[in-house]
């Protein structure tokens, strides 16, 4: 199929997406390998994304185990206490050869510069986003990382540790109010004993339940209770934000609950509906709220790319839904804005914008999203 207008042909796109994903190897200690790598969980589930995606465009195997390698780091780096810490081993407390079989069941570190929030520190919510600990938000995006690795090898284990990690993260991070109610925090510590931050991410409970039932349908581990539990959280939550990065969140949420209906018929259509409305409600936020029209210093790259790599996977939601008319309405509105994509991937590909500081103080996580942007395919796979 020929590249639309605007478009760039996949020979180019790919070619791009192995510079900027050469580049990132080397940066962060992946290739050549380093024994300190710099690792970050964000970072790290969108890279192993794009290594599978040059592997199925190209067919080289180096890409392949590229994404194993990444697996292998992540796990041995943010499985496992700081360097800076005084405690040592796995995160999970398990033995060492029991951790290296279950890496993912102590969750997995952030990767943040600072060490966590020790019991006796004040609250500075400005040094917390520098403090090390685990983020829901991540360990859901690692999970899909993982069960996109367990498809392209066929290897089981792969989608054992994303059901494992699934298991430990929600019974860490979901609590019960003294009214009965379910609620989630949004940061717990490294082992997963306090909450860092106990507000509850405005997304979080979408994103795991549709996760844990993307890893359900994989099958090997019944997660069940998890899925009904997230689904009671879910209810009567207000998902629209004019916010780039969580619009394109709810976007990659669709293209997943698309692929639920097909296996589960029109039970998840309500859910659809509810979803695509916050979404439209927000782009529309978002777009008249200028932003896109700011020069480089005032905006950031990797949200900006959250929001083009879910409009990159809008085409395909239009072609399922097209069998009912009140989402195929939504749909059609929703492809208004798919141009939006490719303006962002041009603004951040021209040199003078990479060389703002909003780019150069996040270069690794810009350029793994630009990436992904890119070439999204494996990412919005499931």
């Amino acid at each position: 199929m020929s590249p639309g207008e605007g478009e760039m042909p996949e020979s180019v796109t790919t070619i791009i997406v192995r510079d900027l994903m050469t580049e990132f190897a080397g940066l962060t200690g992946l290739d050549p390998a380093h024994d300190r790598p710099r690792r970050y969980l964000w970072t790290d589930a969108y890279a192993v994304c794009n290594y599978l995606e040059l592997f199925r465009r190209t067919g080289d195997a180096a890409y392949r185990d590229l994404a194993l390698r990444l697996v292998d780091q992540v796990h041995h780096t943010l499985g496992r206490h700081r360097e800076d810490d005084q405690r040592t081993g796995w995160i999970s407390g398990l033995p060492e050869a029991e951790g290296e079989a279950h890496p993912t069941r102590g969750g997995l570190r952030i990767g943040k510069p600072l060490p966590e929030r020790r019991p006796d520190d004040p609250f500075d919510e400005r040094l917390e986003w520098d403090r090390d600990g685990q983020y829901y938000h991540y360990l859901t995006k690692w999970m899909h990382a993982l069960n996109r690795v367990g498809r392209v090898t066929g290897d089981p284990v792969y989608t054992r540790w994303a059901a494992e990690l699934a298991k430990a993260a929600h019974a860490a991070f979901t609590y019960t109010l003294p009214s009965g109610g379910r609620r989630m925090y949004w940061k717990m510590s490294i082992d997963l004993s306090r909450p860092l931050v106990p507000a509850m991410g405005q997304h979080d409970p979408l994103d795991g339940f549709v996760t844990y039932r993307d890893l359900q349908a994989a099958g090997g581990i019944d997660l069940a209770p998890e899925i009904a539990d997230m689904a009671a959280i879910c209810r009567g939550g207000n998902l629209i934000t004019g916010d780039p990065l969580g619009i394109g969140g709810l976007l990659f949420d669709t293209g997943r609950i698309v692929q639920l209906m097909d296996r589960e018929g029109s039970a998840c259509t309500g859910l659809l509906t509810l979803v695509l409305d916050a979404t439209l409600a927000g782009l529309a936020a978002f777009v008249g709220g200028g932003t896109l029209r700011h020069p480089a210093e005032f905006r950031l790259a990797f949200r900006e790319f959250g929001l083009s790599i879910g409009l990159s996977g809008a085409g395909m939601l239009a072609k399922r839904v097209r069998g009912n008319p009140d989402l195929s309405r939504r749909a059609e509105a929703l492809m208004r804005y798919t141009p939006l994509a490719g303006e962002i991937e041009r603004f951040w590909l021209e040199g003078r914008n990479q060389e703002a500081g909003t780019w150069t103080g996040n270069p690794e996580i810009n350029m793994v999203m630009l990436a992904t942007s890119l070439a999204p395919g494996e990412f919005l796979a499931v």
